[in-house]
């Protein structure tokens, strides 16, 4: 009993916490694959804590960049559980023309 309530439990977190994206959208023609994609560490749920990313240098200039988007995936979130938001990862996605 005990374990499918730490199951049920376990579960209905996952689903609680849900996914989060985040998404810049900058010209309407963009790629369906990032040209680049990159996980980023963040602790104590990423609270007061930025990364940056040269998207001008990945795209080979600032007007081909299409769409920035930051996501946190299902690893993401199930690492987050895991450890109680002290380590939060998430995936910043650069699309480019």
């Amino acid at each position: 009993m005990k374990k499918i309530v730490l199951a049920v439990l376990m579960g209905s977190t996952l689903l609680a916490s849900g996914c989060a994206t985040q998404t810049g959208l900058i010209k309407k023609n963009s790629q369906t694959i990032p040209k680049h994609s990159e996980s980023q560490s963040f602790l104590f749920w990423g609270i007061g804590q930025e990364k940056t990313l040269d998207v001008a240098q990945i795209c080979g200039g600032a007007d081909k960049v299409a769409k920035v988007q930051t996501i946190q995936e299902p690893m993401d979130i199930l690492l987050g559980v895991i450890t109680i938001g002290i380590y939060a990862p998430r995936t910043a996605n650069v699309y480019c023309q």
